[in-house]
């Protein structure tokens, strides 16, 4: 036969505290005392002490002794002041996330960049933000197109910059600039130094390129099979990077296709590279940022793509009017 007895601290029955149950809570255990608590909190006292008493019963325990003379934490009280404390803390740690995510260029931006643009459009990108969002946390991480796209479609990267179109559905891209080709031979090369190269020069030459996988490698390619070029012409393929593909032109070993953003870095160094420019219109390419189609951050992504375009203004390159 069961009890006709009902303790006043009852089972649990499933009931949630409140955050304002548990800040009332939280202010008595600091104060030990109802009046001061529910002035900190600017709370009426029978408010307060109501608020008490129902997370009592909703988590079924005493929480407080109470006197005529002063107000003692029970040993369940002592031990749960200190979880309420920390879920309050947690609550206001959560609202000032909120905050700062709407807050925009705050947070961290994971930039995915492909290795024939990181050297010679980072340095502009990275002053730029350092100047217009020095609370932007930005990390740069430097992969192939592939991988870059595999990261974006994870979530693993928020924004990339890179070579378009890339015809992806899901993916929205935010055009900068176009910037022209240019032929690269060594010293002493019969096209060395001309300013009107036809395409169709390309057809015969001995063109180095870069491993498979570099999108540059392959809108070379494209370049050539426009010029006339056919699959059967030779085409040495040994170099990682670009670094190495114009140290193996000036050993003498072929010619190769650089974009007009790389030339000053990647030639300078050595004498007997030479470049070429071919007759308009020259074989170009489109650089752009990307990101997932409906991002979150769509509106501060398309204002950053405006102040790098003004920011690339003084580079070799044609800026896209308004990312058309």
């Amino acid at each position: 036969m069961a009890s006709p007895y009902t303790p006043p601290y009852g089972p649990h029955r499933g009931k949630q505290p409140s955050l304002s149950q548990l800040r009332a809570f939280a202010a008595v255990a600091e104060h030990l005392h109802f009046r001061d608590a529910a002035a900190a909190i600017g709370m009426s006292q029978p408010a307060l002490s109501g608020a008490v008493s129902a997370l009592e019963e909703a988590l079924g325990v005493q929480l407080l002794e109470r006197t005529t003379r002063k107000v003692l934490l029970s040993p369940a009280g002592e031990r749960l002041a200190v979880r309420a404390r920390a879920v309050l803390d947690a609550v206001a740690e959560l609202m000032e996330e909120a905050e700062a995510a709407q807050a925009p260029f705050t947070g961290v931006l994971r930039l995915g960049v492909i290795p024939t643009v990181a050297p010679y459009l980072l340095p502009t990108v990275l002053r730029l933000v350092h100047r217009r969002y020095p609370e932007l946390d930005l990390q740069v991480h430097e992969e192939q197109t592939s991988s870059l796209l595999e990261g974006l479609a994870a979530g693993r990267l928020d924004l990339l910059l890179l070579a378009v179109p890339l015809g992806m559905p899901g993916v929205t891209e935010l055009p900068l600039f176009d910037e022209d080709f240019v032929l690269v031979t060594p010293q002493g090369h019969p096209l060395a130094g001309r300013d009107d190269i036809p395409r169709e020069a390309l057809k015969e030459l001995r063109l180095l390129l870069l491993d498979e996988g570099h999108c540059l490698r392959d809108q070379a390619l494209d370049i050539c099979r426009e010029a006339g070029r056919t699959d059967g012409a030779e085409v040495t393929t040994t170099a990682a990077g670009l670094s190495t593909l114009v140290q193996l032109v000036a050993g003498g070993l072929g010619v190769t296709l650089l974009p007009r953003t790389a030339v000053t870095v990647e030639t300078a160094r050595n004498s007997a590279l030479w470049t070429g420019l071919f007759t308009e219109p020259a074989p170009s390419r489109r650089i752009a940022l990307a990101m997932r189609t409906g991002a979150a951050r769509h509106a501060e992504f398309a204002e950053l793509a405006q102040e790098l375009r003004g920011a690339m203004k003084g580079l070799p390159v044609r800026v896209v009017a308004d990312g058309a």
